[in-house]
């Protein structure tokens, strides 16, 4: 299949859904398939080698803002489109984007699901038109359900099915300013009827949504995540000191201060020489947070314990993962899958969450933690359990090894979105066929 996965770039945020959907273009291609990965808005910052290569970035995210600013700007010349497309300007736009959180971009959220009637149907044209150019593709793959806006027009010019993944937008929706987050969710719903098939990446999530966005269970299908295994075949874990870990972005929405409350917790309980190492990404909007949950520990004494790895490289994230006796990340919004626990549970390290959203369903599947209540007591007392029965600890981590390597490997992934793609063709109408 010739198949097309448009993906936003989070500029120099670390972003889940990038490595996800760069991983399953990799896989894709290795199944056979000629796949042209398309990014938006800004680069996309990896941990592995790009798999957009010599694409251009469409809906640059400085004609995105402007467009919804100025009406004089959406007839701006096609020059000054371009200079302001520059790899150069978006760079430096990366930085202010990591600055930016839900509850100030309703306007512009709401026209980019409003597509081709919303302020950024020039941009909308362009991406067409250009993949006129290449190769018709057999179907159209979106990231996410904020992009929906894009298929009404994608299927009418081109005569493709468009499938979409969904990958925690609830939250972000449900983070947007009360003027605003009604008649997203609503437009959103609406837009939605457009797509001809949906991917979720746990039952958890395509109930939610399914829900939420009011689409029938047959057109949604579960596809988990996987990762790319290269660095962690072979890991033998190193615990000589117990070492309590955590990687995810630095924010309170994953609950790393509830980790630490636990941690701090622990302390008093007489784990003494329990260390703490803190990895993932850290924007300029983290920051002040961070800032915070240090001064936090500094407070008690125990920073010297602590370790803070902000935006590290693979290798350093997979050599800190090995390091470590426990992992959590207790996130306190319905994660919609957590890469993060797939991640650590390849290195061999048994984790401890909270007992709601994808958790308990990837928990079952693996076998690799315990679920606790989402409070930093219960959490400090799952972890404990671990930190005083360290076969049980090892075991569980193997078992969580041995299901995430089987089951959670990026193949296996494309394989199984390979399917929903083929499915997706199978189903459209000859009738909508260019």
């Amino acid at each position: 299949m010739n198949i097309v996965q448009i993906t936003p770039g989070a500029g120099k945020m670390f972003c889940g859904n990038c490595f996800r959907d760069n991983a399953l273009v990799r896989y894709l291609r290795t199944l056979g398939h000629s796949v042209t990965m398309v990014p938006l808005y800004l680069p996309m910052n990896l941990d592995e080698e790009s798999q957009h290569r010599a694409t251009p970035i469409f809906f640059s995210g400085i004609n995105v803002y402007l467009g919804q600013k100025s009406e004089l700007f959406r007839n701006a010349p096609r020059w000054l489109r371009n200079v302001l497309a520059s790899p150069k300007l978006l760079e430096l736009a990366a930085v202010q984007a990591g600055k930016t959180r839900a509850d100030g971009l309703g306007e512009i959220t709401l026209s980019m699901l409003r597509g081709e009637e919303g302020n950024q149907a020039r941009e909308l044209d362009e991406l067409i038109a250009w993949l006129k150019t290449n190769e018709r593709p057999d179907v159209v793959s979106l990231s996410n359900v904020l992009l929906v806006g894009m298929a009404r027009k994608i299927k009418a010019e081109l005569g493709v099915p468009v499938i979409c993944s969904l990958q925690g937008e609830d939250s972000f929706l449900d983070g947007l300013s009360p003027d605003f987050r009604k008649l997203a969710w609503k437009v959103t719903a609406e837009r939605a009827l457009d797509i001809d098939y949906f991917i979720a990446p746990s039952r958890y999530f395509a109930e939610l949504m399914s829900r939420r966005l009011h689409i029938p269970h047959e057109k949604i299908k579960v596809v988990y995540n996987g990762i790319n295994l290269e660095g962690f075949k072979g890991l033998s874990a190193q615990t000589a000191t117990p070492t309590l870990g955590y990687f995810a972005r630095m924010c309170p929405e994953k609950g790393l201060h509830l980790l630490i409350d636990a941690f701090l917790e622990l302390k008093k309980r007489g784990h003494t020489d329990l260390k703490l190492k803190v990895g993932g990404s850290c924007g300029p909007a983290d920051e002040p947070f961070v800032a915070e949950q240090r001064e936090k520990l500094n407070a008690a004494n125990v920073l010297r314990d602590a370790e803070f790895f902000p935006n590290i490289t693979r290798d350093d994230k997979i050599k800190l993962l090995s390091s470590l006796t426990v992992f959590s990340v207790p996130a306190l919004y319905g994660e919609a899958f957590g890469l993060y626990i797939i991640e650590a549970m390849a290195a061999g390290i048994p984790v401890v969450q909270p007992d709601h959203a994808a958790f308990p369903e990837l928990l079952e599947l693996t076998g690799g933690g315990i679920l606790t209540s989402p409070n930093a007591t219960a959490l400090a007392d799952g972890i404990e359990s671990l930190l005083r029965n360290p076969s049980k600890a090892r075991e569980l981590g193997e078992v969580a090894r041995k299901k995430t390597h089987e089951e959670f490997n990026a193949q296996r992934m494309a394989e199984h979105f390979s399917k929903a793609c083929a499915h997706a063709v199978a189903q459209f109408p000859m009738a909508n066929r260019k």
